[in-house]
């Protein structure tokens, strides 16, 4: 069940690259990927609904898979589940973890910006000047949340992959989507500053895209990682 939900919270997080598709006015090297849900935009509520949905999914399959550490079956033996992510502190950490970023994803969906900053010099202006609804800033927050909340639990659910089976997916791929993530995440947080001190955007977008592509790709890994247990314990 964990697996499946997280495969499909995977999907949903990379809504955004239906910008491929469709117009929607916005520059992806520039913008923020929140700006594509921001409440002018006119594709916003497809993407507030994506948001919503790929939060849900993600906090469903980590308290699923949370749920499964501590599971024992018959003899003292531990649930398939527990057996790809080992019910250590390691383990529970990174599905508590898992469930922040799932949570404070479905808060962001809830509290989008009024208007895209990096593209309209008016909204950026009154951003600013504190002129904006306060959303912007509970948004500011629950991104940096959700954030925090994905980075932790890439490292503590790689970890304890690694402490229990080396041959798992999430334990091969796992440590090089890490330190993948965490070179997007200094990009993009490099960025962000010089654009809040109007030096330019240094590709934000960029960056932030390949930063939540990054969390996309290691939740299916991590979803694949469970799959494999799964028919492995069937066996």
């Amino acid at each position: 069940m964990a697996a499946a939900l997280l495969a499909l919270g995977a999907l949903a997080y990379t809504a955004w690259v239906l910008e491929v598709l469709v117009r929607t006015g916005l520059d992806p090297v520039r913008t923020y990927v929140s700006e594509l849900a921001a409440a002018d935009q006119p594709l916003g509520g497809l993407f507030r609904a994506t948001d919503l949905t790929a939060g849900f999914l993600v906090l469903a399959g980590a308290l699923t898979g949370l749920a499964g550490t501590w599971r024992r079956r018959p003899g003292g033996r531990t649930s398939r589940t527990s057996r790809t992510t080992g019910r250590d502190p390691w383990a529970v950490g990174g599905w508590i973890a898992l469930a922040v970023f799932g949570a404070a994803t479905v808060a962001d969906s809830r509290l989008p910006l009024s208007c895209a900053p990096t593209v309209d010099p008016v909204c950026a202006a009154r951003e600013t000047a504190g002129l904006v609804p306060a959303t912007h800033a509970a948004h500011a927050v629950s991104s940096s949340l959700a954030m925090t909340g994905a980075l932790a639990a890439l490292v503590a659910l790689t970890v304890a992959a690694r402490r229990h089976d080396r041959r798992s997916p999430l334990a091969r791929t796992g440590p090089a989507l890490v330190a993948l993530e965490f070179a997007a995440t200094a990009w993009t947080l490099a960025a962000v500053a010089a654009f809040e001190a109007g030096k330019g955007v240094w590709a934000l977008g960029a960056g932030q895209r390949l930063q939540v592509l990054l969390v996309a790709a290691w939740l299916a890994v991590l979803a694949h990682s469970l799959a494999t247990d799964g028919r492995e314990g069937r066996r």
